[in-house]
């Protein structure tokens, strides 16, 4: 199911099966909703079950990756050789004590790199037997690669905030999210999320009122010098 289904027929809901465009509602506002709600689902699901499915997940594909000094002060060398993704890489959810970042590994998606804390990397070359080895980190929303040793791309999969964002990604000559593609998310949580949306968010949205009049006073209501120049005629 895409992102446009579940809008539509969220909206459809709403309606109550009527053909209409009287709503206080669009499907922009929708959708946008959609994401929100989304995420606080995927992290509620995960706090209480521990597992994310390959179904909330989504593929970066192949990223390149770019040399640079790991410091962090411009002009002021460190004399460590990094490499880090060209692109910054969409927002995650956020999970229980972890980033959204559920796998990272070389073009192949299998020989995986262990992702490590930022703080974790300056003890790296002191370590005995992985001082060698791969190792990932995020900085801000740049995944850096530690001892890449000629690697110019990785492979990033996971759990972003707004599936759309990858549509920016190339993946194998397209983009890596169009309106075609099917939204990250499970069949019962888009049960939950449509109902949970229904119930809570859109009933709001009938009480308000709006401003056809374009005076910047709701419709239905009088002005409150009015009110006042009423009350002194009627005296």
């Amino acid at each position: 199911m895409t992102l446009d289904e579940i809008a539509y027929n969220i909206l459809n809901i709403f309606r109550g099966g009527r053909s209409t465009h009287n709503e206080h509602i669009s499907l922009p506002q929708i959708k946008f909703n959609v994401k929100h709600y989304r995420a606080v689902l995927l992290r509620r699901d995960f706090e209480r079950n521990g597992f994310l499915s390959r179904h909330h997940e989504q593929d970066l594909h192949c990223l390149e990756l770019e040399l640079v000094d790991a410091s962090m002060c411009c002009g002021l060398p460190a004399d460590c050789i990094v490499s880090r993704t060209k692109l910054a890489l969409p927002r995650t959810v956020r999970l229980n004590r972890m980033d959204g970042i559920t796998n990272v590994a070389d073009i192949t998606g299998i020989n995986t790199i262990p992702i490590v804390d930022p703080i974790a990397v300056q003890s790296l070359p002191y370590d005995r037997f992985t001082k060698n080895t791969k190792k990932a980190y995020m900085i801000e929303d740049r995944m850096y690669i530690y001892n890449p040793d000629g690697m110019d791309h990785i492979n990033v999969r996971g759990v972003f905030e707004d599936p759309e964002e990858l549509g920016k990604f190339d993946c194998n000559g397209s983009d890596c999210y169009n309106d075609d593609t099917p939204f990250p998310l499970s069949a019962d949580l888009i049960a939950a999320l449509t109902d949970g949306l229904i119930k809570g968010t859109l009933q709001i949205l009938p009480m308000s009122t709006s401003d056809t009049e374009n005076d910047t006073i709701q419709d239905g209501s009088i002005p409150k010098a009015q009110t006042q120049n009423n009350a002194q005629r009627d005296q």
